[in-house]
């Protein structure tokens, strides 16, 4: 006799489903027409997933704003200067440091930058802001001003898991705490 599936299981199991089709969704080494398949399909459904708000919550608002923000920068000159449009790499690990973040931790704003990285901006006021910087790489620059202690430093991220002295300094500011960001 079959017994009924808690939805307590049932989300565990939707999760681990989840972070597998994710796996796949980004890609790897493999180049066969069947796995570049089975990653496009993947993309296509962690896609979809990640645009319903009420499956993926505030961080597919924050993706969406992110893609538009690319989408309108994304030929060189977009400032009327000599700015470098925003590539998918830097657009790529926006995404993945969004979806690192912890839950329940505020979502940034974001802006463009001339050198065609993405900003990722937590501001509390004109004195107290943490700001990370994401490129077409594995590493962080960020900065932050708390009253009069400022800095600024580079963490490596491995696009799953946000370094943790990223979230704490950017914990730091949001909760008005005045430990030094970057000894850690």
């Amino acid at each position: 006799m079959r017994e009924p599936v808690s939805v307590r299981t049932f989300g565990i199991c939707c999760l681990a489903g989840y972070a597998a089709l994710n796996f796949y969704a980004r890609g790897g080494s493999a180049i066969s027409a069947e796995a570049l398949a089975v990653e496009k399909k993947a993309a296509a459904v962690v896609g979809s997933g990640e645009r319903s708000q009420a499956l993926f919550g505030e961080k597919a608002a924050a993706i969406s704003q992110l893609r538009a923000l690319a989408n309108d920068c994304s030929e060189p000159g977009w400032d009327g200067n000599e700015a470098s449009a925003i590539g998918p790499l830097a657009v790529s690990m926006a995404e993945r440091l969004v979806r690192a973040l912890p839950d329940g931790l505020p979502l940034p704003e974001f802006a463009p930058e001339p050198d065609g990285c993405i900003s990722m901006d937590w501001i509390q006021s004109r004195n107290r802001l943490f700001s990370i910087s994401v490129g077409n790489n594995h590493r962080l620059a960020y900065a932050w001003v708390d009253g009069a202690d400022r800095g600024h430093a580079v963490a490596g991220f491995d696009g799953e898991r946000a370094p943790r002295r990223v979230i704490e300094g950017i914990r730091e500011i949001l909760d008005h705490g005045n430990a030094t960001i970057g000894s850690r």
